[in-house]
């Protein structure tokens, strides 16, 4: 199920930055591999009282604060209005209102959005409650974003307006839910109508059409699939930024509810820094993965175009390339490069398709199926130990301090993504470089294609307790 989003919303200097990072440092998800890349300060989950958000900085993130025009401001703050399902309204309570507030609250009035009005910058200053109630939004909670006063009462009061918690729908249960994300305009809504193999989504040459988000379920060869499609933003004058950040974040909103995210590039344009995000996020959430190198027919047009082009001095006795030799010369280059700024996503495997003619569907769907399986694979206990034993006896592990890591007993703990815990003599003498090499062994004997392979490391005082457990079951 997607994680529901809140977000922060106010005018400039505010402190919604600032809030941002105060409401992040409860966060309490273990992430256990993170690219640099994958994180800026533009969103975050949030766990609280066991309900889990997508928190949103709308602060200083698209340049619409820094235009001193009042309509850049609000709308910034509609945009954000828009996808949220419930909304922190900050205000300066040192400085009080100004002209922006009452414009920003007569959006959250109208949205019907649930909100909280929160004053931030009460560290000491204490206004009158009538000032803001001309707001008309009801009290405000008066907190200290930088000192963290009042913060986990926010944390109460946004949680207690979260939407109930809903069952996927039960006829859906044994389907596989795919993800098709991506940044605007590289084919997803005709990736989905191919897939589907009718015309469910509106395909536009320009990006940003898809509205909302909508499920596709289709059966492709007695297997279900629901197909959840990235719903992009109408196109409005002077906000292309905010298209570009909107559309990252309504990607991890699909990423969040599916079993394989297919991350589709444009191939004649190559890899992107938000594809990076949007990949990274994938890969941190454990969800399967696979790349999919979409208007591969223009790439192949290209390679015809050379082929048919005589060369300017053509060395002697050198024939010239087919458009089949150059096409593949071309999608070496390509995956060389994917794999390159992909790098966090090794295991994904990398399909090539054309939406548009529908081709490279069949193998696609093949794919969606292998990995799918691979994210719930498990692996006997006694059989991931050899495996284990093989691979340390094979490639020692390298001494650290005078100190040699050892590792006693691995058992696979989870699933979607699996999840193996390493009983350890110390995890600190445990390299990155030597566990790149473990997951590496483990999956050349177990497959876990497109799938994260997650480590935890525990110290051996509590191998005998896993040991235990194990048996146990």
């Amino acid at each position: 199920m997607a994680k529901p989003q809140v977000a922060i919303i106010g005018r400039t200097n505010v402190g919604k930055s600032t809030l941002f990072n105060r409401l992040l440092g409860y966060r309490k998800a273990v992430v256990e591999e993170t690219p640099g890349v994958t994180r800026d300060r533009l969103y975050g989950d949030v766990e609280h009282e066991g309900r889990r958000f997508l928190l949103v900085d709308t602060g200083g993130l698209v340049g619409a604060e820094d235009d001193p025009l009042l309509r850049e401001v609000t709308r910034h703050a509609e945009l954000a209005l828009e996808q949220a399902e419930a909304v922190v309204f900050l205000v300066d309570g040192r400085e009080g209102l100004v002209g922006p507030d009452y414009e920003i609250a007569e959006m959250v009035r109208k949205s019907g959005k649930p909100y909280v009005l929160a004053a931030n910058k009460m560290e000491s200053v204490r206004l009158a409650a009538e000032d803001f109630l001309a707001l008309r939004l009801g009290p405000q909670l008066d907190i200290s974003a930088l000192q963290g006063y009042n913060v986990s009462l926010l944390l109460d009061e946004i949680v207690s307006r979260l939407p109930a918690l809903e069952e996927e729908p039960t006829e859906q249960s044994q389907a596989i839910r795919v993800a098709v994300v991506g940044r605007p305009n590289v084919g997803k809504s005709l990736l989905v109508n191919a897939i589907a193999g009718e015309d469910r989504m509106i395909v536009s040459e320009l990006p940003g059409t898809t509205r909302d988000a909508v499920d596709v379920v289709c059966r492709r060869h007695d297997q279900q699939f629901v197909l959840v499609d990235t719903a992009g933003l109408r196109r409005k004058s002077k906000v292309k930024a905010n298209l570009e950040y909107y559309s990252v974040v309504r990607s991890l909103r699909a990423i969040d509810r599916c079993d394989v995210s297919l991350l589709v590039l444009d191939a004649a344009e190559g890899v992107a820094d938000q594809d990076t995000k949007i990949g990274g996020y994938a890969h941190e959430q454990g969800r399967a993965a696979l790349i999919v190198a979409n208007k591969w027919d223009l790439v192949q047009a290209s390679a015809r175009e050379a082929a048919e082009e005589p060369p300017a001095s053509p060395p002697p006795g050198r024939r010239k390339a087919s458009a089949q030799r150059i096409e593949a010369v071309m999608r070496k280059d390509f995956e060389r490069q994917t794999r390159r700024y992909l790098s966090f996503m090794d295991y994904a495997p990398l399909v090539f398709t054309s939406a548009l003619h529908r081709s490279g569907i069949e193998p696609l769907l093949e794919q969606v199926v292998v990995v799918a399986g691979e994210h719930k694979h498990r692996v006997s206990t006694g059989e991931l130990n050899r495996a284990l034993l093989r691979a340390t006896e094979s490639h020692p592990p390298p001494t650290r301090g005078g100190r040699q890591l050892r590792v006693y007993y691995a058992t696979e703990a989870d699933v979607r993504p699996p999840t193996l815990v390493l009983f350890v003599n110390d995890p600190e003498l445990m390299h990155f470089s030597y566990e790149r090499y473990l997951r590496n062994s483990l999956r050349q004997q177990f497959g876990f294609q497109g799938t994260p392979l997650r480590f935890i490391l525990k110290p051996r005082r509590e191998a005998r307790t896993g040991e235990r457990a194990e048996e146990a079951r």
